[in-house]
């Protein structure tokens, strides 16, 4: 049967919407080497591949940028399946591409289980799993953000940290989740996780009074001070979750 004439199954879907999440909107393009790595993987063109794409920008509401609007009701299933499920599904089409690649989801993400020979039993299990989370986290938040500081735009990525709206330990349905997350510099990571700044609905940033308690030192001027309500640099596709944010602001050191 030629491409044309066969359905996209569930399977290839939820591969397509798992490389949605790690590419922006402009690497959408057949010529794109992730793009047709995918295609040779299910067995369809590059072409169609990006076409999906596109048709799955046309499901978020956040966007700007809008496919052809011939998304399928398998499509539309499959976006509200991963946005309100997203750790689920998206491991379990990480361990969809690792099978079809012939390799585990630990190698996908470099995980060298030598390092844990001295762990015992399901401690191994459990390390290498928060491992792999961190990883798949990061590639998706980053990416999330044009691999840049959502606050300064500085993009050496050794800088740049994932950081969790709502804590890894407090929402275990959400840890992986890219509307969960922000890209941020070390410095501004660090304050964020101390809640001594924090970003409202409309991705404004808010700094603690603490900071105006020392507004003599430059560093904390140029660094704290100057930010004060300005915007962040928009995501290219999801948006942080309204509820993660509220979360945030509830405990932010005012």
């Amino acid at each position: 049967m030629k491409e044309g004439q066969r359905l996209w199954t569930r399977d290839e879907l939820i591969l397509a919407i798992n490389l949605y999440s790690q590419i922006t909107f402009g690497q959408m393009h057949q010529s794109n080497p992730k793009i047709i790595e995918l295609a040779s993987l299910i067995e369809r063109t590059p072409g169609s591949v990006a076409y999906k794409l596109v048709n799955f920008a046309s499901l978020d509401p956040r966007l700007k940028q809008k496919g052809m609007v011939n998304a399928s009701k398998l499509d539309k299933s499959v976006w509200q399946e991963y946005m309100e499920h997203w750790d689920d599904v998206y491991i379990e089409s990480e361990k969809l591409r690792a099978f079809k690649k012939h390799t585990t989801i630990e190698k996908l993400y470099d995980v060298n289980l030598e390092d844990y020979k001295e762990v015992e039993g399901k401690e191994v299990q459990r390390l290498v799993k928060v491992r792999v989370n961190q990883s798949i986290f990061r590639e998706v938040v980053l990416s999330n953000f044009d691999n840049k500081c959502c606050i300064t735009g500085i993009n050496i990525l050794d800088l740049i940290v994932a950081s969790h709206i709502a804590p890894w330990s407090e929402d275990k349905k959400n840890r992986l989740s890219a509307r969960n997350g922000l890209a941020l510099n070390m410095l501004h990571d660090k304050a964020f996780d101390k809640h001594l700044i924090t970003v409202t609905d409309d991705l404004k940033i808010k700094i603690s009074s603490k900071f105006y308690q020392n507004k003599d030192i430059e560093s904390i001027k140029q660094n704290f001070i100057d930010i004060d309500g300005k915007s962040l640099i928009p995501p290219k596709k999801f948006y942080p979750d309204s509820d993660f944010l509220k979360m945030h602001n509830d405990r932010f050191v005012g």
